[in-house]
C-alpha cells in the first residue's frame, strides 16, 4: 500500500513531465506499433476487396518465392555493398568532422563552420539530385567541363554503373556529416578538461590526446551508434536510390527498397512485398542483438 501511494505521488509530482511524453508515446503507438500487425498479409494472398482476415492463407510461400527470384541475389549484392560503404564512408565522417570542430578555439569561427556543415541536412534530396544531374551531367555539367579542360574527356557519371555507388555514398556525406556532429559534439563536451590538462602536463602530443582521451570518451557513443545503424543495415533509402536510378544504372541501383516499391506499389504484389520488408526487418533485429553482444564482450556498455 505504502508503495502504492510512493508511486502516485511521484506520478502526481511529474505529472506535466508525463505530459509532455505523450506525444511521443502517441506518435510511435499509432505510426510504428499498430501498423505492425499488417505484417500477417506477408503470409496471406492479400486481396483488398476480401480485407486482412477473409484473404487465403498461404504461410511461408512469399518468402520462398523471393529467395528462389533470380533477382534475389542481385538485390542483395547491390544492397549489402552500399550498406557497407555507409558503414565505412559514412558513419566515420561525422567522427571525424565533430573531432575536428573540437579543435577550433575560436567561437565565432568554429559556428560558423558547424552551421555550413548542418544546412545540407535540410535540402531535400530531390534538390540533391537535381544539384548532382546538373553539376555532373556530360551536356554543360560545370564538372564535367573540367574534366574535359583535363583531359579531354567527358565522364558520364550519371549513367555508368561505375560511379553509382560513390556518387550515392559521396551525396551521403556532405547532405548528413554535418547533421551527424551534434551527437559527438555533446558528447566531446562532458570531456573532463583536467583529463587534458593532466595530458599535457604529462607531455602527451595532440595526437595522443585524441587518441586516449577524446576518443575514450566517445566510444560509448560511437558503440551505440553504431549498434543503431546495423539495425537499419539494409535501409538504403528508397528516395535517393530512386532519384539517381536510371535505364542505364539499374543493374547496380536495384536495392531492396526500390524492389519493394515496384511490386508492391506498381504491380499490386502487397504480400509478396510486406515478405521482402519483414525478411529486412528480421535481419535488421539480428544484427542489433549480435552487434549488442559483441559490444558487452569487448566491455562496452552496449544498447541495453
Amino acid at each position: 500500500m505504502h508503495r502504492t501511494g510512493t508511486r502516485w505521488a511521484r506520478l502526481k509530482r511529474d505529472r506535466w513531465l508525463y505530459v509532455l511524453l505523450l506525444p511521443g508515446l502517441l506518435y510511435f503507438l499509432v505510426f510504428k506499433y499498430l501498423p505492425m500487425w499488417g505484417v500477417i498479409i506477408a503470409f496471406q494472398n492479400y486481396q483488398p476487396f476480401l480485407g486482412v482476415m477473409k484473404s487465403e492463407w498461404v504461410g511461408f510461400d512469399h518468402f520462398q518465392t523471393f529467395f528462389q527470384n533470380p533477382d534475389f541475389m542481385r538485390l542483395l549484392k547491390n544492397t549489402f555493398i552500399l550498406a557497407v560503404y555507409d558503414l565505412v564512408f559514412f558513419f566515420p565522417a561525422p567522427i571525424v568532422a565533430a573531432l575536428l570542430l573540437n579543435e577550433v578555439r575560436v567561437a565565432v569561427f568554429k559556428r560558423f563552420i558547424q552551421t555550413l556543415v548542418y544546412v545540407p541536412h535540410f535540402i531535400s534530396m530531390v534538390i540533391v539530385a537535381s544539384m548532382s544531374y546538373v553539376f555532373l551531367t556530360t551536356q554543360g555539367g560545370v564538372i564535367n567541363e573540367i574534366v574535359f579542360q583535363l583531359w579531354g574527356e567527358k565522364i558520364n557519371f550519371l549513367s555508368d554503373p561505375n560511379w553509382f555507388r560513390p556518387l550515392i555514398i559521396l551525396q551521403i556525406i556532405w547532405k548528413e556529416t554535418g547533421w551527424g556532429t551534434i551527437i559527438f559534439l555533446a558528447a566531446l563536451a562532458s570531456v573532463d578538461v583536467e583529463q587534458y590538462e593532466a595530458a599535457i602536463v604529462d607531455g602527451a602530443s595532440r595526437f595522443q590526446r585524441l587518441w586516449n582521451v577524446t576518443l575514450p570518451a566517445m566510444s560509448s557513443v560511437i558503440v551505440i551508434l553504431l549498434i543503431l545503424r546495423l539495425g537499419n543495415f539494409l535501409d538504403n533509402g528508397f528516395e535517393q536510390i530512386f532519384l539517381m536510378t536510371n535505364s542505364l544504372n539499374r543493374t547496380v541501383a536495384d536495392v531492396f527498397d526500390t524492389y519493394v516499391y515496384f511490386v508492391g506499389i506498381t504491380q499490386g504484389a502487397f504480400s509478396y512485398s510486406t515478405a521482402i520488408g519483414l525478411f529486412k526487418s528480421l535481419v535488421g533485429i539480428v544484427l542489433i542483438y549480435g552487434s549488442n553482444w559483441l559490444a558487452k564482450r569487448f566491455g562496452q556498455e552496449g544498447l541495453y
